[in-house]
């Protein structure tokens, strides 16, 4: 289990591929110029309202990552799904308040999504598998288990040496 590392893999592609996909996200929508007669601060509030589900997504990943709670997992990936709907749905709702030269950014804003969701879904199938979680919980099992019985074994055979009168020094 602990050869696989998909725990780990989770966390990599979680850092650095993930993390610039939704930065990408973010910048796609930094720059929207809204539509002749629409409101500036509709865009503004929109575009935000996108980079921040995604970042509620980001948020969640870790813990999913370190979590070896199926129920737990479940719902942190109800809340991310949740999150991905409202994102995408923020996109919708902006290409027609946002101006014809800034539906190029808007276009590059969703596929960064797309990117990142696609990344996202690695994560939490990684994740899934848990097998750095598991193989640390067998290993700590195991090892309690073992330690148990050396100690039984030391105790039965320093009783053992207590009855034959064994002291453990050497007399001169």
């Amino acid at each position: 289990l602990a050869v696989e590392n998909t725990n780990l893999k989770a966390q990599r592609l979680s850092f650095m591929p993930a993390l610039d996909a939704a930065n990408d996200v973010r910048d796609s929508l930094k720059m929207l110029a809204p539509g002749p007669g629409k409101d500036a601060f509709e865009v503004q509030a929109l575009a935000a309202n996108a980079v921040m589900t995604v970042r509620e997504i980001q948020v969640l990943q870790a813990p999913h990552i370190a979590d070896a709670d199926e129920a737990m997992m479940t719902h942190m990936e109800q809340q991310m799904a949740t999150s991905a709907t409202a994102a995408r749905q923020a996109l919708i709702a902006l290409r027609p308040l946002v101006s014809a030269a800034s539906r190029p950014r808007l276009d590059a804003a969703g596929a960064a999504l797309t990117k990142f969701m696609d990344l996202n879904a690695q994560i939490i199938a990684l994740s899934r598998r848990n097998t750095n979680v598991r193989s640390l919980a067998l290993s700590l099992d195991q090892k309690r288990t073992i330690t148990l019985k050396c100690e039984e074994s030391l105790h039965a055979l320093d009783s053992a040496l207590a009855k034959r009168g064994y002291t453990g020094i050497r007399e001169r």
